[in-house]
């Protein structure tokens, strides 16, 4: 996917292109998660759609709840959603960065120590 060390750069344009791929995939999968939200608080705790996905949201922003909880099952819900917002924000920032950074280090010529010996 990314172009190997010993190649030149990529063009801005084709940089950009894959900058812009990288950033969809990373809104689609928000996206994905917002709805699994939603759908759960809708579900689980009974709030209507918009309050559902306030509560989401702000989960998902690491923000914390904003309605009251009714039963276990939507503290449950919450609490599992809570951790996968956690790693779901580390891959989504992540996933935004790999081509920058990678475009860095392509341009600095950094390489691995091992391959310090070829």
């Amino acid at each position: 996917m990314f172009e190997h060390r010993k190649k030149p750069p990529l063009s801005a344009r084709r940089f950009a292109l894959r900058q812009l791929k990288f950033l969809c995939a990373a809104l689609i999968f928000v996206g994905a998660s917002l709805a699994l939200g939603t759908w759960g608080y809708e579900h689980y705790a009974g709030l209507n759609r918009v309050d559902a996905f306030l509560n989401a949201s702000m989960i998902l922003a690491g923000m914390g709840p904003v309605d009251q909880l009714p039963d276990n099952a939507a503290k449950l819900f919450a609490s599992f959603y809570a951790l996968f917002s956690g790693i779901a924000l580390l891959t989504t920032v992540a996933v935004i960065l790999a081509p920058l950074v990678h475009r860095v280090l392509h341009l600095m010529h950094v390489e691995d120590e091992g391959d310090a010996d070829r």
